[in-house]
């Protein structure tokens, strides 16, 4: 029910911006048929003084600050590794031979049969249009190119 009352809402809003339209295009019509009032002569801008600005104060010298050195970094000691195990060899596993697989027989498809000749259609000729004479107040101007 909601959507049938804005629908019907929305349609009504429309209808009236279509009925403003009409009356905004006589405004502007009437606009321009009136004639532009002649504007008063704009007085002339006076100059002002230009104003001066005080002196920027001095930025004390920040002392410079000491930094303590920075501590030396401890060596790590070399660790020594273990060496690595033995990797086991694989016993190598005896593979049947593969299956032979049979070969299909080559199937031969029958013939296709022959399509029946089609017979050629004549089509009557085309009915001519009759020309309509031309008025000379009904017919467009040439193009110009």
């Amino acid at each position: 029910m909601a959507s049938k009352f804005s629908l019907f809402t929305m349609n009504i809003l429309i209808a009236f911006m279509v009925l403003s339209l009409n009356n905004m295009s006589h405004a502007a019509r009437h606009l321009l048929d009136t004639a532009p009032e002649a504007s008063p002569a704009t007085p002339a801008i006076p100059t002002m003084p230009k104003p001066t600005s005080p002196p920027m104060p001095a930025v004390p010298a920040i002392p410079k600050m000491t930094m303590p050195p920075v501590p030396a970094i401890p060596t790590i000691p070399k660790v020594t590794m273990p060496p690595m195990p033995a990797i086991p060899t694989i016993p190598k596993v005896a593979v049947p031979p593969m299956p032979v697989v049979p070969t299909v027989p080559k199937v031969t498809m029958p013939p296709l049969p022959t399509m029946p000749a089609v017979p050629k259609v004549t089509l009557p000729p085309m009915p001519s249009i009759p020309t309509i004479p031309s008025i000379p107040f009904l017919t467009p101007p040439p193009a110009k190119h």
